[in-house]
């Protein structure tokens, strides 16, 4: 026999459920993700253990999975038969039921059909020990209130916590480990459960194409946005669920670069200690992209109606990928309501409006997530029945000066301000946001304050007054009860903001989805083998025309289905391991079409630094056919072309120091000939043109920065614009004008992408594991850099030159050595392909060796 001990002792950051499975002769550790999967593993291993009533016997083996199918009178399923009653000998039912867990020093918690006795410990930030949804008690004793837990945070400072006398500890018990079916009110674990088959997946299909008939709304009233803890615990506000977010949660270099705070844990900890005392929570899901979080709890009676919990995160910082700005969610079903709730900090600055559009609808592409059956495409935001949208979204007022602001202000003309509001403006011209929907604003602007007060801004850039913070929905049966700011809260220069929602959910009435259930199974009776299906394509033949780096380019056509429902998906050819080349995508690549239905399909096209050297070379072309697969039908072939415009990115050092010429004003043949030239042969006296002493394209562009962007703020930390990089891109490769356009953070993200696409870094693949031994041996790290190729070690020797400049106007920009050191570092040394992911201690190496060249201005050997 063998236990499952979920161990609290066994402090995970980032693994929702730690459970520990020991046996007579083995222990074995488990980090699992909190979901339906995970709780489905722990009810097949519950199975597995025999019961405490009977005698010991072999070891049983797991049972078949049961399928999903309704239950009678809306009650619970029975346990498994073997489960215990407490106290008693014989088994009994017992409500399916999550762990809980107590506060430290209060009672211990009885669930319903549990042992008696049994506690959880509180999980760790970022879902530590314990289950995916941890439950708490009312404490015994009453507490102090931690002060500053609020929800839209968007300043760096200090915070000091209440001491705990004793650390929680968890006294598990197996019993604890339930076993339970799927409950037909939780329609979304339902439509969850793993399918197989396209029969499975027409019933799918449509249960949810009628879903309205077996459904009823039912409001759960008072779903608030924020919380310090004085709203958490005030009388009277016990709410269904709670969602808090943060900004710069941590701006230490650590936080930036690494992803590593300690202080996740801390708010951690600090909120579920403010937790009401009269009511019982369990954490849904915790969320971090350096100092941007996301923690949600929901009443723990209403744990069981949630599942299908995904998280993500997308960075929208400089290089597009940053954690310094961008977005996190959370996505999960409450009963039959699909939720997705978004913290996001967008770009900064009055005059970045455009950038934080961009960062917005980056954050729409990009955040993608993974649904349960791996047969469906992910779920982007707009595929929510609800989205909550908060944080702070640093929209600005314009075209006011700081004067008239703070007179409407003390006025309380809220209605006049909002007219010069950045956000409402672009949402009027449907520029973002379209769709959304925010409150009125009867409170004052949220942003710019002296930490410690409620006095506006009075250093020397004198912000003007803004609504920075801002939380808007979209969704149907939605009302907002209140949205307010806390003037209360003032260890920040900006002032959190709240809300509180009555939110109506889909909730499935059992009866009627049986019926409705009976009635697709029957309808398939009659209509399988009837036919073959087939779909007519509204094209077949795409071309692409001038493709450029890093430039999207989407082309769409239609499938349209006949009388026979239809599952589709793209294929892979014979001997090749995907559907399509790198550099292409469908979306959707698969799915499923009912009768008479029509879908589009958006065919994406995106060269990037993994595959524009072999299109620059003319090693690979824009060409592949796509394989269009029925299931139980036929295959449809697509034919994809392009032309390739080539590029400086992607190109290597060495050849791009053989092309005095613009790259796009050279023959297909002599750029062939360039990048394919080895490198060991590139500086061989036998060529018959000395090369450049670096890439001319990469000189243009330091000496731009070092020309306009020596004092520059935040350089090589702020985004610039893609319509920008586009610009000088094509300046780069066409050779049109002297001077780059674009902004200096936009000219400075282009350095970065330039170096980031080289196939060969500066500092050469064969030298990485030489760099990190001596990463704090200047002399070994000097010898090195003097036996890279003469055009390479040209490159970084300028380059250490360029950042020590700048490094002399640190008064000015304030750039930090230890910043441009990270960035660089992870640019310059890169790993060789098929190293593992760097860890936290390789990249500290790889920082502390460009580190030492930004101290020493020593002429290399």
């Amino acid at each position: 026999a063998f236990a499952v001990i979920p161990d609290s002792d066994l402090h995970v950051i980032g693994s929702d459920v730690t459970v520990q499975i020991s046996s007579e002769d083995d222990r074995l550790t488990v980090r699992l993700p909190f979901g339906s999967h995970t709780r489905t593993f722990l009810q097949e291993l519950s199975r597995c253990k025999p019961s405490p009533a009977t005698s010991p016997r072999p070891r049983p083996r797991p049972r078949p999975r049961p399928r999903p199918g309704p239950a009678r009178g809306g009650q619970p399923p029975r346990a498994a038969p073997w489960r215990a009653e407490p106290g008693r000998g014989g088994a009994g039912p017992a409500a399916a039921e999550l762990p809980r867990c107590r506060r430290a020093g209060g009672p211990a918690e009885v669930s319903p059909g549990g042992a008696a006795g049994t506690r959880w410990g509180p999980g760790a930030a970022g879902g530590g020990p314990g289950t995916g949804l941890e439950a708490r008690d009312p404490p015994g004793t009453a507490r102090p209130a931690v002060q500053g837990v609020f929800l839209s945070w968007a300043a760096s400072s200090s915070f000091v916590f209440p001491s705990r006398q004793s650390k929680v500890k968890s006294d598990v018990k197996a019993e604890m480990v339930r076993s339970s079916g799927v409950m037909v009110s939780n329609m979304a674990s339902i439509l969850s459960e793993p399918q197989f088959g396209l029969r499975d997946t027409i019933v799918k299909s449509q249960l949810v194409q009628r879903e309205d008939s077996y459904t009823y709304i039912q409001n759960f009233s008072k779903f608030p946005m924020a919380g310090n803890a004085s709203i958490l615990c005030a009388p009277g506000f016990l709410s269904h669920s709670f969602c808090l977010f943060f900004q710069e949660l941590d701006l230490s270099k650590e936080a930036f670069f690494f992803n590593d705070t300690p202080k996740e844990e801390e708010w951690f900890k600090a909120v579920t200690d403010s937790l009401h005392p009269d009511a019982k929570y369990a954490k849904v899901k915790l969320v971090r992209l350096v100092g941007i979080m996301l923690l949600l709890y929901v009443k723990a009676d209403l744990a069981l109606n949630i599942s299908e919990v995904e998280v993500e995160t997308v960075g929208t910082g400089i290089m597009g990928r940053m954690g310094n700005k961008g977005g996190v969610a959370i996505r999960f079903k409450f009963h039959n309501t699909s939720v997705c709730i978004v913290n996001s900090h967008l770009a900064a600055h009055t005059e970045e409006y455009e950038r934080r559009n961009q960062d917005f609808k980056d954050i729409c592409s990009r955040m993608q997530f993974c649904q349960s059956d791996p047969n469906l495409p992910p779920l982007t935001i707009s595929k929510h029945d609800v989205i909550l949208w908060l944080g702070d979204l640093n929209y600005r007022l314009e075209d006011l000066d700081v004067a008239k602001v703070k007179q409407l202000v003390e006025e309380k003309a809220f209605s006049e301000l909002c007219r010069y509001d950045q956000l409402k403006r672009q949402m009027n011209a449907k520029a973002v946001f379209e769709g959304f929907t925010e409150g009125e604003i009867s409170f004052q602007p949220t942003y710019k304050y002296d930490a410690g007060c409620d006095d506006w801004d009075t250093s020397e850039k004198c912000r003007v007054p803004a609504w920075c913070d801002r939380i808007l929905w979209k969704g149907q049966n939605i009302a907002q009860l209140s949205y307010r700011s806390h003037m209360a809260l003032k260890i920040s220069d900006h002032k959190p903001v709240s809300s509180v929602f009555d939110i109506g959910v889909k909730v499935v009435n059992e009866e009627l989805y049986r019926k409705v259930f009976e009635e697709i199974v029957r309808s398939l009776d009659k209509m399988e083998n009837a036919n073959i299906p087939s779909v007519t394509l509204s094209q077949r033949e795409f071309h692409f025309e001038d493709v450029k780096y890093m430039q999207l380019q989407i082309e769409k056509f239609t499938i349209r289905n006949g009388q026979v429902p239809c599952q589709f998906e793209f294929i892979s050819k014979p001997d090749e391991e995907t559907y399509c080349k790198e550099w292409l995508i469908a979306n959707p690549s698969k799915g499923f079409l009912l009768p008479d239905s029509e879908i589009t399909i958006e065919l994406e096209l995106f060269v990037n630094k993994s595959t524009a050297t072999r299109l620059n070379s003319g090693e690979e072309k824009l060409e592949d056919i796509l394989v269009l697969h029925l299931d139980r039908g036929k295959d449809y072939f697509l034919s994809v072309t392009g032309n390739y415009l080539p590029s400086c990115f992607g190109s290597p050092i060495h050849t791009l120091c053989y092309m005095r010429e613009p790259i796009q004003d050279m023959s297909a043949e002599s750029i062939q000939n360039l990048t394919l030239m080895p490198l060991e042969t590139s500086d061989a006296a036998t060529q018959a043109e000395r090369p450049l002493e670096i890439p001319k394209e990469l000189w243009m562009m330091v000496d731009h920065l070092y020309r306009n962007a020596s004092q520059q703020e935040d350089l090589f930390q702020q985004p610039g614009l893609r319509s920008e990089f586009e610009q000088i891109r094509d300046c780069l490769d066409k050779g049109m004008h002297d001077t780059l356009l674009g902004s200096n953070h936009s000219v400075a993200e282009a350095l970065l992408l330039f170096l980031e696409s080289l196939p060969e870094p500066v500092i050469c693949y064969s030298f990485y594991n030489s760099c990190l031994e001596c990463a704090n041996n200047y002399l070994l790290s000097s010898q090195i850099i003097s036996k890279l190729p003469e055009c390479h070690k040209n490159v970084f020797e300028y380059l250490m030159a360029f950042l020590r400049e700048l490094l002399k106007n640190s008064g000015k920009n304030h750039l930090d050595m230890n910043i441009l050191a990270s960035i660089f570092g992870g640019l310059l040394l890169r790993p060789p392909p098929g190293h593992p992911t760097p860890d936290i201690a390789e990249k500290r190496k790889a920082q502390q060796f460009i580190h030492q060249f930004l101290l020493r201005e020593d002429t290399l050997p």
